[in-house]
């Protein structure tokens, strides 16, 4: 797993202002969560945390906005009930976050907690783009 070589490329090219969109997978708890070991699950989050503390002030100091989901939960639900080693994705709810410049100026700006298509139409609603008619999902900011 590359994510702090990822996660520099990336702000490289932030600095350039040269893409309008990133989408970036730091896949590191997803992949030791499917191993069901603490210690690694740790490292990981940890890993992805630094990561981010080095991603966001520079993407916010570009003017971008993130938006900081999970696809679903592993690391968070690493042993089951008989103690064997939970290897499975959870069906626990995932974090969404918005993070934005101008996010504190607007105060009707929050994330409803729906569905995973609701994730679709919020990329070309905050680059203020048309939202395709095949994004049938609901924008999640209210």
């Amino acid at each position: 797993m590359s994510a702090q070589g990822i996660t520099e490329a990336i702000i490289d090219a932030l600095k350039t202002q040269t893409p309008d969109f990133v989408c970036l997978n730091y896949a590191n708890t997803d992949m030791v969560g499917h191993t069901g070991v603490w210690a690694a699950a740790k490292v990981a989050a940890e890993t992805v945390d630094n990561c981010l503390a080095k991603l966001v002030p520079a993407a916010l100091a570009q003017d971008y906005a993130l938006l900081i989901i999970a696809d679903h939960g592993n690391s968070d639900f690493l042993i089951n009930a008989d103690s064997s080693p939970n290897t499975a994705h959870t069906l626990n709810s995932v974090p969404c976050i918005l993070v934005a410049n101008n996010a504190g100026d607007n105060k009707s700006i929050s994330l409803k907690n729906d569905k995973l298509a609701d994730l679709a139409p919020i990329r070309p609603y905050l680059m203020g783009i048309d939202i395709p008619a095949e994004m049938t999902g609901e924008v999640l900011l209210g």
